[in-house]
C-alpha cells in the first residue's frame, strides 16, 4: 500500500511517521512544493517553535480557536495537547512549558522538531520529493491514499485543483497579524509592552493580552488575538476600521477614586511625571497627552471633572484607527481552505472523492497564537494516519459468507 503526502509541512511530516509507526509496510512519499522542507517550522515562536499550549487557561475552545473548534473538540478525544506533549518527549524532544502555558522545546530551538522529523523520516525510508507540485491526482496517480497537508493558500490559487473535484472552499484570509496604525506619536512609544483589552467598536470582537507599539503599530498577543477572531471581518473591512483599546481592568469608578486621591495626597506634583497606576511612565504620559492635550502639563492639584472624564475615557477606550495590515508579509496563518462541509469529521476524508484525506491548515480550522495552530495540525495528521489504518485493516479482513 502507498501514500502520497502532498505539502509535506509540520502536519505532513507528523502524519507520514505516524502513519509508518502503525504500518510499517506503507509505503509513504512526501511531496514538498518548496526546495526546502519545514520552514515554517523553523521560524515560528522566534526560531523557536512554540509547538503547543498547555490548555490550562482555555476553558472552551473556540476561545482559541475561532474557526474549527467543534470539530477538534470531538477530535481531542483521540489525540490531543497531552498526547502531543508526550509524542514529542518520547521521540527524543524533551519540552518545557512557560507560564503564558506556551509549550516550547528545552533547546528553545525550533531545530529540535526538525531534526526529529527528519531523523525519524529517515529511519522509516520516507520519501521526500522536494520540488514537486502537484496540481491534479493524476500527479500521483498510482498511490492507494492521498493526504493534502498543503498548508494555508492565502490567495487560493493552491485549492483550485481541489474545488474542481467537488470541494466546497472557505475564501481564505490572512490571520494572526499585527496592526498598521499611522500615529506618529503611538509609533515613538516603539518597545512598550503592557496588557490590555483590545476591542473593534461596534462588534463583539475583542482579545485580551499583552500589546507590544511597534515603529508600525500595534502588535503582541492583544493584537494578534483580535486579528485571529476578527478575520473576516477585518478582510471585509479591507483592514480600514477602528481600534479600541483598554490599558487598565479596573472600572470607570475605581479610576476616577485613584485620580481624585492623587489630588489630595500628590497636589503638586505633575500629572505626566506621577503614574497611579503601574503603567510605563512613557505610555503614561502619552496617555495623559492624548488625554488632556494642552493641559497635560498641569499639577494634580489643578485637575478638574472634566479632567477625570477625558482620562478615564483614554485609559478605558482609546481609540485608533486601523490603516491596513503590517507593512510585510508576517502573517504565519490563513483563515479558511476546504470547508468542513466537504468532509467526513470523523475520518477527515474528503465525502467527494475515496482515500483522498485532509489535515492541517488546509482545512478551514486556525487558532490564535500560542501553539493552537501547531497542536491543530498534531491532532489532525494523527485522526488520518489512524483513518488510514483503519481503513487499510478493514479492506483487508477476509469477508466472510
Amino acid at each position: 500500500m502507498k501514500t502520497a503526502v502532498v505539502g509535506g509541512g509540520a502536519a505532513g511530516f507528523f502524519l507520514a511517521v505516524n502513519l509508518k509507526e502503525m504500518m510499517p509496510d506503507m509505503e509513504v512519499t512526501i511531496f514538498e512544493r518548496s526546495q526546502h522542507v519545514l520552514t515554517k517550522v523553523e521560524i515560528s515562536g522566534g526560531g523557536r517553535c512554540n509547538c503547543t499550549n498547555s490548555f490550562e487557561e482555555v476553558t472552551d475552545l473556540s476561545q482559541v480557536y475561532p474557526r474549527g473548534h467543534r470539530l477538534l473538540k470531538r477530535l481531542f478525544n483521540n489525540f490531543d495537547y497531552r498526547d502531543a506533549y508526550a509524542w514529542f518527549e518520547r521521540h527524543g524532544v524533551p519540552l518545557v512549558t512557560q507560564n503564558d502555558q506556551c509549550v516550547f522545546p528545552e533547546a528553545q530551538d525550533s531545530h529540535a522538531i526538525i531534526n526529529c522529523f527528519l531523523s525519524l523520516a529517515r529511519r522509516y525510508h520516507i520519501e521526500i520529493c522536494k520540488g514537486s507540485k502537484v496540481q491534479s491526482l493524476d500527479d500521483v496517480k498510482g498511490y492507494d491514499y492521498v493526504v493534502v497537508t498543503t498548508g494555508g493558500s492565502p490567495k487560493g490559487e493552491g485549492l483550485r485543483w481541489l474545488q474542481a473535484l467537488g470541494h466546497e472552499i472557505e475564501q481564505p484570509v490572512p490571520s494572526l497579524f499585527t496592526f498598521s496604525v499611522a500615529d506618529k506619536r503611538l509609533q515613538a512609544l516603539m518597545g512598550v509592552v503592557t496588557d490590555v483589552e483590545t476591542m473593534i467598536p461596534g462588534t463583539k470582537l475583542r482579545a485580551a493580552g499583552p500589546l507590544l507599539i511597534t515603529h508600525w503599530g500595534l502588535s503582541g498577543p492583544a493584537v494578534l488575538k483580535l486579528s485571529s477572531h476578527a478575520a473576516r471581518y477585518l478582510a471585509e473591512q479591507n483592514y480600514q476600521t477602528p481600534l479600541a483599546v483598554r490599558w487598565l481592568s479596573l472600572s470607570d469608578q475605581e479610576i476616577s477614586t485613584l485620580l481624585y486621591e492623587q489630588v489630595a495626597t500628590q497636589p503638586k506634583k505633575q500629572l505626566t511625571t506621577y503614574n497611579p497606576f503601574g503603567l510605563q511612565q512613557r505610555l503614561w504620559a502619552y496617555l495623559v497627552e492624548k488625554a488632556l492635550e494642552v493641559r497635560a502639563q498641569i499639577r494634580w492639584a489643578e485637575l478638574n471633572k472634566k479632567d477625570v472624564n477625558r482620562l478615564v475615557n483614554v485609559l478605558l477606550n482609546d481609540t485608533y484607527q486601523i490603516a491596513g495590515r503590517a507593512p510585510f508579509k508576517d502573517e504565519f496563518v490563513t483563515c479558511g481552505g476546504i470547508s468542513l462541509k466537504a468532509i467526513n469529521t470523523s475520518t477527515l476524508e474528503s465525502k467527494h472523492v475515496p482515500h483522498l484525506y485532509f489535515a492541517g491548515e488546509v482545512l478551514d480550522i486556525d487558532g490564535v497564537t500560542g501553539g493552537f495552530n501547531f497542536q491543530a495540525a498534531w491532532t489532525t495528521s494523527y485522526t488520518v494516519a489512524t483513518s488510514i489504518v483503519r481503513t487499510c485493516s478493514a479492506s483487508a479482513t477476509p469477508q466472510t459468507d
